[in-house]
């Protein structure tokens, strides 16, 4: 099986082919794309891969994407080019929020709590219960966004967290100035979109092309901005 995987939800994102061998999954190549490029240079990048190594897009067998949060714009890109490729093939598709996979990464059972900067003193999170030997690993709790007062008191409340976890070492820097302590992990690649998506379709997990949509979890500055004003005058 050819698995596709894709991630243009932050500043760098990158395309991934891998390919299955039996059990084991081998990186064939990996490719980075400059954030802000993501419209011109997505699907490009792709075929380019696809053709040096002898593929066609047909020839995927299985599409894996980061569904958010993120840049707005990177993924409606992702989203958009992943239901395209879906429909056109009939390849199946995994979305794979970036929290979960960062929860993944951090290889800890139990409690894992993620956490990404959501701008404006906003933190976007994730709670999951991590098992590693179960079939789907990550069984997630809550995705939300929360300001960084709330965010310590979610930390504070329920089982003990075995691990917070973050990519963005600034927002590390400003959870410790809360007293949390909190580690900083490499931030998902394509790479590990496509190997959470193989984990997902051996167990019967994928999307519904139709109704797939980036994980926001918070409406982006369009549409908060043409919410249409109430007029004191008129209450």
């Amino acid at each position: 099986m050819l698995i596709v995987g894709i991630d243009t939800s932050g500043r760098q994102g990158s395309v991934a082919l891998l390919q299955a061998q039996g059990e084991q999954l081998v990186t064939l190549e990996t490719a980075v794309i400059s954030g802000g490029q993501y419209s011109e240079l997505l699907v490009p990048t792709l075929a380019e891969l696809l053709g040096r190594h002898g593929f066609q897009r047909s020839s995927i067998g299985l599409l894996g994407v980061a569904s958010g949060p993120g840049s707005f714009t990177g993924l409606r890109i992702a989203i958009a080019t992943v239901k395209g490729l879906s429909e056109a093939f009939d390849t199946p598709l995994v979305a794979t929020s970036v929290l979960e996979a960062l929860a993944l990464a951090s290889g800890t059972d139990g409690r894992v709590v993620a956490a990404i900067d959501a701008q404006r003193s906003e933190i976007f999170f994730g709670e999951y219960d991590i098992t590693a030997t179960n079939p789907n690993p990550a069984l997630m709790k809550r995705e939300g966004i929360a300001s960084f007062p709330d965010f310590a008191s979610l930390i504070a409340t329920g089982e003990p967290v075995q691990k917070l976890c973050t990519s963005d070492e600034e927002l590390a820097i400003r959870l410790g100035e809360t007293g949390l302590k909190i580690q900083v992990l490499p931030r998902p690649t394509a790479e590990d979109y496509a190997r959470i998506a193989h984990r997902k379709f051996l167990i019967g997990i994928h999307a519904d092309v139709a109704t797939l949509d980036a994980n926001y979890l918070r409406r982006s500055d369009a549409e908060i901005f043409a919410t249409p004003k109430i007029d004191a005058a008129s209450r």
